[in-house]
């Protein structure tokens, strides 16, 4: 037991370290100084719309969780109440914390750029950092506290379903919110009045610059974050049923996660850049280096505590197969590849074809992401049974430090971009900024694939630990109730998508009609003389996104909870599996379909195929602007409901059986 406490001990201090070390990282950012007056403003712009969007929307979300913290006071204990509370708390935390530091870094990499493009990138990888390192030292943190304070593994479900719906109303609201924006500000400013992108006369371009940190940042963060707890709560309930005698099985997962913020540290110091064409090389130095050093140190704790290497192989399989999902993604939706240039060619004809050859590029690219998932199940379970899947998914985020970093880099170097362009920063400067910017959708597009890749393996790990509770040990897929779950399920994931992306489709229509009404009514806007009402476009995206997030967060947290009454533990373990199967599919046929959309556009304005402005353009515009719910709103959020679901059914148990 001593020993056990000291590895514990081991493991908190490492998350305290996670936090001590983005808060150094952040003070040094803040200590960069703003010389430039106008930039500064444009900062504090998006910055004032950000926090707004988020004060405004912690108010229903506060509404909600003392809702739901008092049903499962009553209803299931009060332990499991307090650890709702508790992750909802901190994962809220970890959203704003990384907003905070985004809209502080994002002026100033825009002047690091005016220097040269290895102090843009280093500012803005270190914004990322302070986020990632936020997540996981806040995760593991709160994990161990619970655990220390309780000595149940079950209590920590409750903390992931405060994690999880937090994550849910983040991701569809931060989706809805951002989306809006972007489509009105690129079909009216772009397709209509042929201006370049982030025009200060344009009225949408602030709201799109929030957008992109309430949903790319905020939302990224809070997903991640529930994907980090649940995965490490999953295998520390499977490791107290494999290790009845000790609480070895309990405390590795936290073992492997705190082993996996010290090697991300270590692997952040490798991201520096020498040029525009060693920035992406750089960022996957980091990983890979990371990765590496994680794989050698978890191979040595878990020699020590279990005294073979049986449950090394069964991690190995999730943090290769994160990688592999990563890579996979870069494959289909990076600028320069293949399948890219494809739709780009296809765009000669116009949107139609633009917009046909982008969905199958994100039908065809599901191939890989199932295989390496396949591959993870099958070899963890041969290694560790269902704990090894556990663990698996585990190894997947144990860099999330250094791998969410990377991610929310993207959204900084946009607003870089954006700022530099309305603050007249000059050419090079903005190029600079867009060269980043064009590496950070990359990096985007990863991200998003490892947080589907990883929302697969958690929401299955959390299967798992659903059927070591429940002790349904069979489900019998030719019992009717079990297939109407399965149906309904399956149905879930395409109804939440529906919701989703009307709502975008919605919120759009009104953003487009806004800017359209201030380029008729406000004399001397395209000619540069007048300012556009900024305020108004972002009220439209605030209003819009808070009105139409409540429905599909509520029908992630009804559904599991009406079948599981109603039909019964059978019927709500095929729900699950269905949701799972179908909502892991089309998260990643989202994702990359709309990445490559947007990479595809990218190209265009780089100079290929008649450069901006030119037919082949507008079409590749219009397939970005369909692909940004894809990839921004829908995709994403899937991510969470496969998971929430999951977590929900897991919480509420004790009413099924």
């Amino acid at each position: 037991m001593f020993l056990n406490l000291d590895f514990i001990s081991l493991s908190l201090i490492i998350s305290i370290l996670a936090l001590v070390w983005a808060s150094w990282t952040a003070w040094k950012i803040k200590s960069i100084p703003v010389d430039n007056k106008k930039a500064q403003e444009i900062a504090n712009a998006i910055k004032e719309g950000a926090m707004a969007f988020l004060s405004r929307e912690y108010r229903p979300l506060a509404i909600f969780v003392a809702a739901v913290g008092a049903i499962l006071y009553f209803f299931i204990g009060q332990n499991t109440a307090f650890a709702f509370l508790f992750g909802s708390i901190l994962s809220a935390l970890a959203g704003n914390i990384g907003m905070r530091i985004a809209t502080i870094a994002n002026v100033r990499t825009a002047l690091a750029c005016k220097k040269n493009i290895s102090k843009g990138l280093s500012v803005a990888f270190s914004s990322g950092l302070v986020m990632g390192l936020s997540v996981v030292g806040l995760g593991l943190l709160g994990v161990i506290i619970l655990y220390l304070l309780y000595r149940d593994p079950n209590i920590i479900f409750g903390f992931g379903f405060g994690a999880s719906s937090i994550a849910l109303f983040a991701r569809v609201g931060g989706g809805i919110y951002t989306k809006a924006a972007d489509v009105g500000a690129d079909l009216v400013g772009k397709v209509e009045k042929n201006i370049p992108e982030d025009d200060p006369r344009n009225p949408a371009v602030i709201a799109d610059n929030v957008g992109d940190n309430v949903g790319d940042v905020a939302g990224m963060g809070a997903d991640l974050f529930e994907s980090y707890v649940d995965a490490i709560a999953a295998a520390m309930i499977l490791g107290a049923v494999v290790f009845v005698a000790s609480e070895v099985g309990v405390i590795l997962p936290l073992l492997i996660a705190a082993v996996g913020i010290i090697s991300s540290i270590a692997g952040s110091f490798l991201v520096r850049a020498r040029s525009s064409s060693d920035a992406s090389a750089a960022l996957n130095r980091g990983i890979i280096a990371s990765s590496v050093l994680a794989a050698g140190l978890m191979a040595i704790v878990i020699q020590q505590l279990t005294g073979n290497l049986d449950l090394f192989w069964a991690t190995l399989t999730g943090l290769v197969a994160g990688i592999v999902i990563g890579l996979s993604t870069e494959f289909f939706t990076s600028a320069h590849s293949k399948t890219v240039k494809g739709i780009v060619e296809a765009s000669k004809t116009g949107p139609a074809t633009n917009i046909i050859s982008g969905l199958s590029v994100g039908m065809m690219s599901t191939i890989v992401p199932v295989a390496a998932i396949a591959v993870s199940i099958l070899v963890a379970y041969h290694f560790g049974g269902l704990y090894g899947i556990a663990l698996a998914a585990v190894g997947m985020l144990s860099t999330l430090g250094i791998t969410l970093a990377t991610d929310a880099y993207g959204p900084v170097v946009d607003n870089a971009a954006g700022i530099a362009e309305m603050a007249g920063l000059g050419k090079q400067t903005r190029e600079r900024a867009e060269s980043l910017d064009a590496i950070g959708n990359t990096t985007a597009a990863i991200g998003k694939g490892f947080a589907i890749g990883s929302a697969a393996l958690t929401a299955l790990a959390l299967f798992a630990s659903f059927i070591a509770i429940t002790g349904v040990k069979v489900i019998n897929i030719g019992e009717p109730r079990v297939i109407v779950g399965l149906f309904i399920g399956a149905m879930l994931v395409f109804v939440f998508s529906a919701l989703t992306m009307g709502a975008v489709g919605r919120a759009a229509g009104k953003m487009v009609e806004e800017v359209r009404h201030q380029f008729k009514t406000i004399k001397g806007l395209m000619e540069g003389t007048a300012r556009p009402n900024y305020e108004r476009a972002v009220g439209i995206s605030t209003e819009a996104a808070l009105s139409e997030m409540v429905l599909p967060a509520a029908i992630a947290i009804v559904a599991p909870v009406a079948v599981g009454l109603t039909l019964g533990a059978q019927a709500l373990g095929g729900l699950l599996a269905g949701t799972l199967s179908t909502g892991f599919l089309v998260a990643v046929f989202m994702a990359n379909s709309g990445g490559a959309w947007d990479n595809a556009k990218k190209f265009v304005e780089e100079g290929n195929f008649g450069g901006k402005g030119s037919d082949v353009h507008k079409a590749t515009v219009v397939g970005d602007t369909v692909g940004d719910p894809f990839k921004d709103t829908s995709g994403p959020s899937l991510n969470i409901l496969i998971k929430l679901i999951s977590i929900v059914a897991l919480v509420f148990v004790p009413l099924f059986l």
